[in-house]
């Protein structure tokens, strides 16, 4: 009896499943239909993705018996409306869109709603070109009027502004780029760019109404504004339209003004013959007393260095003589050495001697700048000096290395100078040449002293 029962509770039960299948077959017009596919493709699954999923199995998952199944074994059949509240119950309903999305969700509709930038893909032509070219263009109906009279953002050609006009009115691409990004001008741009639209023909053709010899205000303008606002462009102020009629006016441009005809043959005056009856007793002569003091200061500079020149002329010992093809001989009784160079020839008429470069503030016995460039040479370069048994010596007082016959002399060292010795020094040559005659009476006189 007890295995009876337990069979047809069995059967009961798969009865009752298999009604409850049917039930969701019929009611799948409720759920939308999965679509699945046989391949398999396996990837990194994201956080939104991972909830989705996780929500999805527990819709899915088979619901326990309930008390209305448990109610059922007990032999009691459910009825039809039981059935359909069942069904109700069990058709899972869709779960409400979560309210704070997850952050990459939020990234890719911040990507997707960020304004296309079209601006670089326009060229030379800028969305304020775009805007003043259709506008002037609409206004004036001239392409050669417009590349005359309009200022673009850059120099265009007549023929770069025909290829553009017909680009934006026949090619679909470069309208739509050009069209989106006018529509991101600000609107204090857009006015901007409105306000240099030419004036048409229709237009000045009402301004030239107004008499030149009138002095009209910004009223009368903006009555005729007013009264005429299908010709006048949407952008025109009464303070634009007295400035353009200022330069009508200033043109004669206006209908009650007339231009003088040119003087016709010999009566045309160039500017030479207007040069020729200017009087120049009638032209004021301007002083201009910054000029004269300049000049004054120069002068009295001048004439300074001047007398400072001619008092150090005393002050030199060693004479210099230019080589100018018939020079006087090399010694007399009173030099005791020459430095002969390729330009000039230093006489040494003392037994010590410095050698440099010249300045303001320096001054020494032998000017090695007359010789050629001498930038490199220190103020004080060396010193020549002539001993008591008739030895000359150069001792190197400046920074760089002198030499004595090919051989280096450095900064502090001393060397001995032998007849026709060459001396070179930052470039410059010199060949060194001694009084043999008169140095012989030196160490003769020398010699005297010594056995007295």
């Amino acid at each position: 009896m007890d295995s009876l029962l337990a069979s047809a509770s069995r059967s009961e039960d798969e009865d009752s499943s298999a009604g409850h299948k049917r039930s969701l077959s019929q009611g799948s017009g409720l759920i939308p239909k999965r679509r699945s596919s046989s391949r398999f493709i396996k990837r990194k699954k994201f956080d939104d993705e991972l909830v989705e999923s996780s929500l999805a199995k527990s819709s899915s998952r088979p619901r326990g018996p309930s008390g209305g199944e448990s109610g059922r074994l007990s032999g009691s059949e459910p009825s039809s409306s039981e059935k359909k509240k069942q069904v109700c119950k069990t058709v899972p309903t869709p779960a409400p869109p979560s309210p704070s999305p997850s952050p990459s969700i939020t990234k890719r509709i911040k990507k997707s709603k960020q304004p296309l930038q079209v601006t670089k893909d326009l060229g030379r032509w800028k969305p304020a070109d775009d805007l003043l070219l259709i506008n002037t263009v609409l206004q004036t109906n001239d392409l050669q009027a417009v590349h005359l009279g309009v200022k673009f953002s850059c120099r265009f050609t007549l023929n770069e502004i025909q290829e553009r006009w017909y680009a934006l009115l026949y090619d679909p691409v470069i309208s739509k780029l050009a069209c989106q990004a006018i529509r991101q001008l600000h609107p204090e741009a857009i006015a901007a760019i409105q306000s240099k639209v030419l004036f048409s023909k229709a237009e000045e053709q009402l301004l030239s109404t107004i008499s030149s010899s009138s002095q009209p205000t910004l009223e009368t303008f903006q009555d005729l504004l007013s009264k005429h606002p299908e010709v006048f462009y949407l952008s025109r102020t009464a303070k634009s339209l007295q400035v353009h009629w200022q330069l009508m006016k200033q043109y004669y441009l206006l209908d009650d003004q007339t231009v003088q005809p040119l003087p016709k043959g010999d009566q045309v005056l160039n500017f030479s013959d207007a040069e020729d009856m200017l009087d120049d007793t009638k032209l004021r002569d301007s002083r201009d007393e910054v000029l004269e003091h300049e000049l004054t200061v120069a002068d009295r500079r001048q004439k300074r260095e001047i007398r400072q020149l001619e008092q150090e002329l005393h002050r030199w010992q060693v004479l210099v003589d230019s080589i100018t093809g018939m020079s006087s001989p090399d010694f007399d009784t009173q030099t005791l050495a020459v430095l002969r160079g390729r330009m000039v020839r230093y006489l040494m008429r003392s037994r010590e001697i410095t050698l440099g470069r010249a300045t303001k503030d320096n001054q020494i016995d032998v000017d090695l700048s007359l010789e050629g460039p001498a930038w490199k040479i220190s103020r004080k370069q060396g010193v020549i000096k002539l001993k008591n048994n008739g030895d000359f010596f150069i001792a190197n007082e400046g920074r760089r290395a002198l030499y004595i016959d090919g051989r280096p002399v450095l900064p502090g060292s001393k060397w001995k100078l032998s007849h026709n010795s060459v001396v070179e020094i930052s470039g410059l040559r010199f060949v060194f040449l001694i009084n043999q005659d008169l140095i012989a009476l030196i160490k003769a006189e020398a010699a005297k002293m010594i056995q007295s």
